[in-house]
């Protein structure tokens, strides 16, 4: 191995040994307590310490870096306290998760770290986020996100490299490409002869760098990010390397070749290092053992305050109210002077005044700039708050979610427009398992609001109709609005974008343009979790949200001999049930109205609650109505036998004569 000092200190030649000779001898300690059983799972990146240590070296403490399983040396480099590390490791107190989350799998604002979680690729979209708030900002700042081989072959990996070069985002993207993904070898992983060729196809900068010699990360990225800093733009690097042990431990390295694991022991950066250190007269033998004595005693001693620290212990209470960001619900009262607009009009307004009101407030989506969104709700919004806020987005739904996680991470909010509701699948993965539970793994709010244009009734067909309310009321973590008015539309917009937590924000295509309301012209908020009772009766209780409302609507003025409540949710996260509660106990009979299929849908869970809480109460059994267990058809005459509308007289007759 060929080492050029590039000018650099003898100093600084030295800090480069201890921020690879530490995380060394912490592995080494780990492994011994692994077989000890006093830590559950080890990933270990022996053998590739250069490329955590010499990348952290070169980042500014203010700039973030977005680690993964093997980059112990950036925690290290960071100066992130050791017995805080060993704690998460052992899931104690201390550590950065609370004990809800184990090994890298955190993040830290204090340290400017932003931890992986095991899905791998959308981390590679925070850092879009990350480093589009600073291009954003103006910060001169370069962000560093690490992945490895085998998630290039995502397609989060992709969207994230095509975003970042669109953009001209500052971003370094990582890849360790150590031989293996698990077990798999690098040549059932990708065809193409490096992984750096793939920065050709994107329109940026890749370089190939020997990810063992310190040196060479060290004084190549350094140079990359000074200049990153000066000329925004994303660059690709592969670092060459190895994975000298198993993906994790229990893995093993059986399915690796001897010869294989020989060549590449023989490269060990930190024993070819120190040769090239001795060889220049600066570290002698003498130093050497003194750097190790003193990791040593530094490990010993902050393994002991983790050892000493008791395991942790929480309440239901605690656990629970973790999951979101506390959010102090603030109302703002309209003012007098109205207008009397559609809900399409109304979420528009809304949306604008909350880009008024909060400057750091950032738009993305397909389509949504000039073009104004396909269903016009951002039109005009370029001319008013400009590019830089309202960004056209290629198609790639997961990167987009990702990214505005980024910004939320570094201080901004983000409302992001999925064209059709029907799209979250492709984005389904950083919604479900990033946003949704980032707040209750380390404390760190997802700042975030996903417009869904949704709903049947408009002849779509099968991938522009769904309501898919019921994917996300199901995951702890994201809250769920679904207006089915102009005044509620704009007052929970509103406070959407003011709450700091993830928001799926349902709009019925079919009521965008067919409802009208007089609504005030001024900036106001409306609370969630309280839903909004529309009639009174004594018969039955009509529950419902969305489409659904208007449907009952048209029934009770159609049929005034039937005398109900009818209760609009306007939102299903949180879910107002008291006010469904002191209906039922008042009516003694309950329907949940949902247009989205029946069966594991939010009515379903409705029905169950009234049946525990309302089971003295009631006359009849509950009843649920909802579509037919179909994809939503195209034609209209098969589209209207699968919307559920035509039968809710029906069945309402009956549960009236129960």
């Amino acid at each position: 191995m060929q080492f050029k000092h590039h000018g650099l200190s003898s100093e600084m030649l030295l800090e480069l040994y201890k921020a690879m000779l530490k995380p060394r001898m912490i592995e080494e300690k780990m492994l011994i307590l692994l077989r000890q059983g006093k830590i559950s799972k080890w990933f270990s990146g022996i053998g590739q310490e250069a490329i955590s240590a010499g990348v952290a070296m070169c980042l500014d403490p203010e700039e973030y870096i977005l680690p993964m399983h093997r980059n112990l040396g950036v925690f290290t480099t960071r100066n992130v306290p050791l017995n805080r590390l060993f704690s998460q490791w052992q899931g104690k107190k201390s550590g950065f998760t609370k004990g809800r989350d184990r090994s890298f799998h955190f993040g830290t604002q204090e340290y400017k770290i932003i931890g992986m979680i095991s899905h791998l690729g959308p981390q590679l979209g925070v850092a879009d986020g990350i480093a589009l708030a600073d291009l954003l900002k103006n910060n001169k700042r370069v962000t560093a996100v690490f992945t490895g081989e085998g998630a290039t072959s995502e397609g989060d990996f992709h969207e994230a490299l095509n975003i970042a070069a669109v953009w001209n985002l500052p971003v370094l993207f990582c890849v360790e490409n150590n031989g293996y993904g698990l077990s798999t070898p690098i040549s059932e992983q990708f065809k193409c002869k490096h992984i750096a060729d793939r920065g050709k196809g994107y329109g940026m900068e890749s370089y190939i760098i020997d990810g063992n010699n310190i040196l060479e990360v060290y004084s190549r990225v350094s140079a990359l990010s000074r200049s990153v800093r000066q000329r925004p733009r994303p660059i690709l690097l592969e670092f060459k390397t190895f994975r000298m042990r198993g993906h994790e431990e229990a893995s093993g390295t059986k399915y690796v070749p001897q010869e294989l694991l020989d060549e590449w022991a023989a490269k060990d950066p930190i024993e070819n290092y120190v040769a090239y250190l001795r060889e220049e007269g600066i570290l002698s033998e003498e130093e050497e053992v003194e750097i190790k004595k003193q990791f040593i005693h530094e490990i010993d001693d902050n393994l002991q305050l983790a050892f000493e620290e008791e395991a942790i212990n929480s309440t239901e209470i605690n656990e629970l109210n973790d999951v979101y960001r506390k959010f102090v619900y603030q109302e703002v009262k309209p003012e007098e002077k109205t207008s009397n607009i559609r809900l399409v009009d109304a979420l528009s307004a809304g949306l604008r005044q909350s880009m008024e009101k909060h400057p750091n407030l950032v738009i993305l989506g397909q389509d949504i700039a000039e073009y104004g969104g396909v269903f016009k709700v951002t039109e005009g919004f370029v001319e008013a708050f400009g590019r830089d806020r309202v960004r056209n987005t290629p198609i790639c739904e997961s990167a987009v979610v990702s990214a505005a996680m980024g910004l939320s991470i570094n201080g901004m909010k983000a409302v992001m427009e999925m064209q059709f509701a029907d799209f979250v699948s492709s984005g389904f993965n950083p919604i479900v398992n990033y946003l949704a539970k980032v707040h209750y793994r380390w404390n760190e709010p997802a700042d975030v609001v996903i417009r869904m244009p949704c709903g049947a009734g408009v002849g779509a067909g099968p991938f522009h109709s769904q309501t898919n309310e019921a994917w996300f009321t199901k995951t702890p973590g994201l809250k769920v609005v679904y207006p089915a008015f102009p005044y509620d539309a704009k007052g929970l917009m509103a406070t959407a974008v003011n709450d700091p937590n993830p928001v799926l924000f349902f709009e019925h295509k079919a009521l965008y343009r067919s409802v009208y309301q007089d609504v005030p012209d001024s900036y106001y908020t409306l609370p969630f979790g309280v839903a909004n009772l529309l009639r009174e009766g004594d018969d039955l209780t009509v529950v419902t949200y969305g489409a659904g409302v208007h449907w009952m609507l048209e029934i009770l003025d159609a049929h005034e001999d039937i005398h109900a409540d009818l209760i609009d949710l306007r939102t299903l996260q949180p879910l107002d049930l008291q006010t469904v509660y002191a209906s039922v106990r008042k009516t003694g009979k309950c329907m949940v109205v949902q247009e989205d299929t029946l069966f594991g849908g939010i009515a379903s869970d409705i029905a169950a609650s009234v049946m525990e809480e309302c089971f003295e109460s009631l006359d009849a059994p509950v009843k649920r109505i909802g579509s037919l267990e179909t994809p939503v058809p195209f034609a209209r005459s098969l589209e209207n036998m699968y919307l559920p509308k035509g039968r809710i007289l029906r069945e309402i007759r009956q549960l009236l004569a129960y």
